[in-house]
């Protein structure tokens, strides 16, 4: 057999992943916003003698690195779809992103606990109107993020509506923004308590309340992300589909099956069949390949003698 006979059998392992996402857009829109936000925050905490304003722009500086984290993941994944060092594609990137960007999730979460059991054990005065006014405006910019990133409408520009295993690095940026989103939401009511009513423990309350909600957006987004990483089977769903195709003739049974993520919404199986009379591998393959989530299907067959 010639070299390109054998060529002309043979595809690429891309599966898509060289293509510009929408999560890798947004997610850079929303990089300069939150470093923009940053600078403002900063600026104004040093301008006003504002400890609770320099530390919310230390803590956007934070969320601006695993913003940016996020954002190399889906550039990375982008510049080597094509390397073929990488087995089944660079997909997993994304999940990856995804897994540390919930890391450092967790790790601010931590931070703000310790932080606000600081404050509650050592108050520190609060410059209430510059901090109420700038913590408005980390909200509106924050919310604003959050809609940008808003997953569901992401999943729907890139046909993934019905994903299991949706953009994990997209999931990571999305949390990272709600996050701040929370705490400036938070930060905002502990001002206006503290300033009206005296209440100045409501600051650091506030801020284990919204700690303890971030620390398990974080597991959430670990355990997905972990589940893609170490190949868990995939969806049932797709499982399902795939036994119903290939055992629809009643002779042929799938005695091995390999199901799991290698990107966003897209998978890859291994397939055993035994079968009295098994039909090329090929004709199996084209009775699941109209599902566009399968994109490397492996097929072996093994006949079974007849009692």
């Amino acid at each position: 057999m010639h070299q390109t006979d054998i060529q002309s059998w043979q595809h690429d392992h891309t599966f898509g992943q060289d293509h510009l996402r929408k999560g890798e857009q947004r997610t850079a829109i929303v990089v300069g916003l939150t470093i923009t936000m940053m600078i403002v925050e900063v600026a104004a905490g040093i301008i006003f003698g504002s400890m609770a304003l320099l530390a919310d722009g230390l803590h956007m500086a934070s969320h601006a690195v695993a913003l940016g984290i996020n954002l190399f993941a889906y550039k990375y994944a982008r510049r080597h779809a094509f390397d073929s060092r990488f087995s089944f594609g660079t997909g997993k990137v994304n999940a990856l992103g995804g897994f540390t960007g919930a890391i450092l999730l967790g790790v601010f979460a931590f931070i703000m606990v310790w932080e606000s059991s600081k404050r509650i054990v050592n108050p520190i005065e609060i410059a209430f109107n510059q901090a109420i006014f700038v913590a408005v405006i980390g909200l509106l910019v924050n919310g604003f993020s959050v809609l940008l990133l808003d997953i569901k409408k992401s999943q729907h520009h890139e046909t993934e509506v019905h994903a299991h295993h949706h953009d994990h690095n997209l999931h990571s940026a999305y949390l990272h923004v709600l996050a701040d989103a929370l705490t400036s939401f938070l930060a905002i009511f502990a001002l206006v308590s503290a300033k009206y009513f005296g209440l100045i423990w409501m600051d650091p309350l506030m801020g284990i309340v919204g700690s303890i909600l971030i620390f398990r957006w974080s597991l959430g987004l670990l355990r997905s992300a972990s589940h893609t990483l170490l190949d868990k089977q995939g969806p049932e769903e797709i499982q399902t589909m795939i036994k119903t195709k290939i055992e629809r003739d009643g002779d042929s049974r799938i005695s091995d099956l390999h199901l799991w993520a290698i990107g966003p919404n897209t998978y890859s199986a291994i397939i055993s069949i035994v079968a009295h009379e098994p039909l090329q591998a090929e004709k199996y393959k084209k009775r699941i390949s109209d599902d566009h989530r399968l994109v490397h299907i492996t097929v072996e067959t093994r006949q079974c003698e007849k009692n």
